[in-house]
C-alpha cells in the first residue's frame, strides 16, 4: 500500500532522527506543526516533552542538551511561536550546546500576503544557527524521501561537529495537517538497515612539527599558569592535571569547569583565584605564559590581571576554532581537543620539574584565601555568599547545581571551593541572560539527574512559566531562591552611587509574593530567616520530590558591604603573609 506524501514524507525525517541518537523533543502546541507533534508523539524511541510556552521550552531543551551532550528537537507552529526560540537560540550559539530547531510554517502561496499567523521565518535565527535549510514540500516520491532522511542526519551532524551549536530547519505544510501516524509503517519510507548517512569524525589535534614548537616554548617558561573556564572537557582531566604537574603550573579552575568537584586529586587547584587577585600583591605576579582551556572564566578580577600583563604569552586551547580572547592580549590559538592535548605535549616533556616557589605561592596564597572564607562564613547574617558554602556541606553526592547569573554565579565562584563529591556546576553562561534559568535547569533535572537550582529574584521572575514543567513532568527540584529585592549586581558597579534614579533603573525590586506563584504551580514554599532553618529545608528537599521553593531574603546594601570586607580580609592577610617572607 502506497503511503501518502505526507506521512511518508514526515515519518522519514523523524524515523532518521532516531536512528542518528536524537532522543528528545520538546513540543509547544500549535495547528501548522500537526504533522511534525504527531509523528515524533508516535515513534517508540523517541522521548516527547511538551512544553506551552515556547520561549522557556526551547530553554528546556537546551537543558536536556547541555547535560546529555546530543542534539534536542525543538518544534513548534509557524509564526511568532519561533521567535519565542530567539534568547535560548542565542544562548546555545555562545555556549556550544546542539539543538534542532525545527519550525512549521504556511507553504509559499500563503506568504506576504496577509495570511494569518504567516511572517518571513527564512533565516530567521541570522548567524546564531550553524545551518539553516527550508524544506521541500511534502511529497513521497524516492528521491524526496532520501532528501528528507539526508537532511535529519546532516542536521544532526551539523549541530555536534566543532564548534557545538543550533540548526535550524523550516517545514512549509499545506493542509490537510493530519499524518496517518498510526499507520504500521508510518516510519518505513525510504528505512535502510542503518542510518541513511552516517558521519564521522576525529578529534581535532596538532601536527609532530606544531607541538616541537610550542614544547620548544614551555622550555623557556618558568612561571605559568593553567585557567580552565567553562567548556567541553571530556575525557580530559587527567591529562589536564598531569600537565600541571609536570609544569608546575598552578591551575586557576573556573566553578563551571568540572575541575574543582569529584573524586580527583585538587592540590594544585587555585580555586579561590577571584579574591586572591583583588590583591595588589598578587596582581604583580608577572607570569611567563598563561594557557587557558575553555572560555573566560567568570571572574572580574582575572580579567584584569590579563589585562594587566600584556606582556605575557598567551595559548588559547579551544575544540572549535571559536575566538574566545576578549581582552586582544594575542598569543596563540590552538585549535585541538583539551584532552589530546595535554596529553600530546605531557608525552613530549622529558624532565619533570621540581616544586618551584612560583606554584609555592600560589598555593599558599590560596590557603591563606581559604582561612579567610572559612572565617567569614561563620557568620549568622543571611550573607548570599553563605548559601554555597553550606551547599557545598549539604548537597547529596551526584547533584547537578545549577546557577543563575549575576550575583548567584559570583557567589558559587567565590564561596563554593572544593569537594571530592560528584557535583556538576551548570549555567547559561554563553549570553549570561538572566531569562530562561528555571526552564534550563528543569531540562537538566528532565535527564533524571537531582538538580538544585540556586536563583535571584528577578531571574526567578523572568522565567516564572518555567515551574509548569513540574507539574506537566513530575519532576523534581530544589529551587533556592536569594531575593534581594532587585539586580543585586548593580549595587556593586558605579551606577549604585547615583541614588536619584538607581532604584528605578537598577535596583528594579518587584514585591511580589513568590510564595503565591509557587503555590500556583503546586509547589511548596518555605520562607527560611536562620541558617538552622535553611540546612533543615534544604535536606528535607533533597529527600522529597516535587518543586521545593526555599527563600532568604537578604539586604543589597549589607551584601556588597560583606562581600568587601571578605575581599579586603584576604588583601590583608596576602600583605602581612608576604610582608613577613620579605624580611
Amino acid at each position: 500500500m502506497t503511503i501518502d506524501p505526507l506521512t511518508a514524507y514526515v515519518g522519514a525525517f523523524v524515523d532518521e532522527l532516531s536512528r542518528v541518537e536524537v532522543r528528545d523533543v520538546v513540543i509547544s502546541p500549535g495547528s501548522r506543526s500537526t504533522p511534525l507533534a504527531l509523528m515524533f508523539a508516535q515513534h517508540p524511541d523517541i522521548k516527547v516533552w511538551l512544553s506551552v510556552d515556547e520561549r522557556s521550552a526551547a530553554f528546556f531543551a537546551l537543558g536536556i542538551a547541555k547535560v546529555e551532550k546530543k542534539p534536542v528537537a525543538l518544534v513548534c507552529t509557524s509564526g511568532t511561536a519561533a521567535a519565542n526560540y530567539f534568547p535560548a537560540i542565542v544562548e546555545a550559539h555562545e555556549s556550544r550546546v546542539p539543538l534542532l530547531v525545527l519550525t512549521a510554517d504556511r507553504p509559499h502561496e500563503l506568504r506576504d500576503v496577509g495570511a494569518p499567523q504567516a511572517i518571513d521565518q527564512i533565516g530567521m535565527f541570522g548567524k546564531y544557527v550553524k545551518w539553516f535549510h527550508e524544506m521541500a514540500l511534502p511529497d513521497n516520491d524516492p528521491k524526496l524521501i532520501q532528501y528528507v532522511r539526508t537532511k535529519a542526519a546532516r542536521s544532526a551532524a551539523i549541530t555536534m561537529n566543532e564548534k557545538r551549536g543550533p540548526v535550524h530547519l523550516n517545514f512549509p505544510f499545506r493542509e490537510p495537517l493530519i499524518p496517518r501516524y498510526q499507520y504500521e509503517h508510518a516510519f518505513d519510507a525510504g528505512k535502510m538497515d542503518t542510518s541513511f548517512l552516517s558521519f564521522t569524525t576525529g578529534k581535532r589535534d596538532l601536527s609532530d612539527d606544531d607541538y616541537d614548537i610550542l614544547i620548544d616554548q614551555l622550555k623557556n617558561f618558568e612561571n605559568g599558569l593553567i585557567v580552565c573556564g567553562p567548556g567541553q572537557y571530556e575525557n580530559a582531566i587527567s591529562s589536564l592535571q598531569e600537565l600541571a604537574d609536570i609544569l608546575k603550573f598552578p591551575v586557576l579552575a573556573d566553578p563551571l569547569s568540572p575541575l574543582r568537584t569529584g573524586f580527583h586529586s585538587k592540590d594544585i587547584i587555585i580555586e579561590n583565584y577571584d579574591a586572591i587577585l583583588k590583591s595588589e600583591i598578587v596582581r604583580e605576579w608577572t607570569p611567563d605564559v598563561i594557557i587557558r582551556f575553555g572560555a573566560m572564566p567568570v571572574s572580574k578580577s582575572y580579567l584584569q590581571y590579563v589585562q594587566k600583563h600584556k606582556g605575557c604569552t598567551y595559548w588559547t586551547i579551544d575544540e572549535g576554532e571559536g575566538w574566545r580572547d576578549p581582552t586582544h592580549s594575542g598569543g596563540r590559538m590552538i585549535y585541538a581537543d583539551p584532552a589530546r592535548f595535554s596529553c600530546q605535549i605531557t608525552s613530549r616533556i622529558k624532565i619533570r620539574r621540581d616544586e618551584s616557589n612560583w606554584m609555592d605561592k600560589w598555593r599558599t596564597v590560596n590557603e591563606l584565601a581559604l582561612q579567610e572564607r572559612e572565617a567569614f562564613v561563620g557568620t549568622d547574617q543571611l550573607f548570599e555568599g553563605k548559601v554555597f558554602s553550606e551547599l557545598n556541606r549539604l548537597l547529596p553526592d551526584e547533584t547537578a547545581l545549577f546557577v543563575g547569573n549575576s550575583m548567584p554565579i559570583r557567589d558559587l565562584d567565590s564561596f563554593f571551593g572544593k569537594t571530592d563529591k560528584e557535583i556538576e556546576p551548570l549555567a547559561n553562561r554563553g549570553a549570561n541572560g538572566i531569562d530562561g534559568v528555571i526552564s534550563t535547569a528543569y531540562g537538566v533535572a528532565a535527564t533524571g539527574r537531582r538538580t538544585v537550582l540556586v536563583i535571584g529574584d528577578l531571574s526567578f521572575y523572568h522565567d516564572m512559566n518555567g515551574l509548569l514543567a513540574s507539574k506537566l513532568h513530575r519532576l523534581n527540584m530544589t529551587i533556592i531562591l536569594v531575593n534581594n529585592s532587585g539586580g543585586g549586581i548593580f549595587s556593586f558597579l558605579p551606577q549604585a552611587e547615583h541614588t536619584d534614579h538607581f532604584e528605578d533603573l537598577f535596583g528594579t525590586p518587584t514585591g511580589i509574593s513568590f510564595r503565591e506563584a509557587t503555590r500556583t504551580y503546586g509547589g511548596n514554599y518555605q520562607l527560611v530567616e536562620s541558617w538552622g532553618a535553611f540546612d533543615e529545608a534544604c535536606s528535607m528537599s533533597f529527600e522529597s520530590g516535587g518543586l521545593d521553593v526555599i527563600e532568604l531574603q537578604t539586604d543589597r546594601a549589607q551584601n556588597v558591604q560583606l562581600h568587601r570586607e571578605y575581599w579586603k580580609n584576604v588583601s590583608e592577610a596576602i600583605k602581612k603573609w608576604a610582608d613577613v617572607n620579605e624580611n
